[in-house]
């Protein structure tokens, strides 16, 4: 039988009531993660991704140490996802900034503050929550990236993210393409170099910070990262990664997320691998285009 017989079909459409807010939230998700994936990928920052990622828990974990030290009808909004959410963001944000803007001038020092985020947001994450059975069940659930729970809020919200992202970089997208490829060139013909270092910053630890709550670490930093790497290998410029990379992103979550509720598998992690497929592919693919002259 086909992968995309009628019953594989089927069998998605019938889940569509239950599922439909998992399904749209996974699928805007992936689209608002690769737009901004490719402002790190085009300036060489992949490992940005994962540090945000793991500041992210970092903010959910310390979010719920203090929750549990606040008492519920004192202080309700401690306990809310809103709390959790905010959180997130916040703590994604400061690591946006600190290894994207603070290390802008000197890369040994980027790529050591990158390192630190990320093992210390790791580190801290754990130790946290050790005592508390709930909060290392949640800190386990994102690292194992489970998309099931989401609400239509959450599919407005990142609908709602995505077209404003794709609207800004519409608008920007010269003063963004020159920014991205020559900073140097951009200082010179006028641009706040260091204003724009902070916006795309603020944008990747908005996107990401915000999704890890609803798609967890593996969802996010591989629809980050993934989707803007398989574009960078296609593409010859950057302005065309900023069409390759979303495409890549939502054909391939359609495919798993339908191939995933037949064969029942956890979408997220299954989006991923097939992603990495793609870009193994990706790389074959470039490696023959310069063998043979083409690049």
């Amino acid at each position: 039988m086909s992968l995309w017989s009628t019953p594989v079909i089927e069998e998605f459409l019938s889940s569509w009531p239950l599922f439909q807010n998992t399904y749209l939230v996974g699928w805007s998700i992936a689209l608002l993660l690769s737009l901004v994936g490719v402002l790190a990928v085009a300036r060489d920052q992949i490992f940005i991704g994962a540090a945000m990622s793991q500041a992210g828990a970092l903010g959910i974990a310390l979010a719920m140490w203090i929750g549990a030290w606040v008492a519920p009808t004192t202080l309700p909004w401690f306990h809310s996802d809103e709390f959790l959410s905010a959180m997130a963001v916040a703590f994604s944000l400061v690591a946006a900034l600190m290894t994207g803007g603070w290390a802008e001038t000197d890369r040994e020092s980027h790529e050591a503050i990158t390192g630190w985020v990320f093992l210390l947001s790791a580190s801290l994450s754990i130790l946290i929550v050790s005592h508390s059975p709930h909060g290392l069940e949640e800190i386990h659930r994102l690292l194992a990236s489970s998309i099931i729970g989401a609400t239509r809020a959450d599919v407005w919200a990142f609908s709602a993210l995505a077209g404003l992202t794709a609207l800004f970089l519409t608008a920007a997208h010269r003063r963004t393409l020159l920014f991205l490829m020559d900073p140097a060139m951009a200082a010179a013909v006028g641009m706040h170099t260091g204003r724009w270092a902070a916006i795309i910053s603020t944008l990747l630890g908005l996107a990401v910070g915000l999704s890890i709550r609803s798609s967890g670490m593996l969802y996010t930093f591989g629809c980050l990262v993934l989707p803007a790497l398989i574009a960078k290998n296609l593409c010859r410029e950057v302005g065309p990664m900023f069409l390759v990379a979303p495409l890549v992103a939502i054909l391939t979550s359609i495919i798993t997320f339908v191939l995933a509720n037949h064969y029942d598998y956890p979408p997220a992690p299954m989006t991923v691998a097939l992603l990495s497929l793609l870009l193994t592919l990706a790389w074959l693919f470039r490696r023959l285009r310069r063998t043979n002259g083409m690049f």
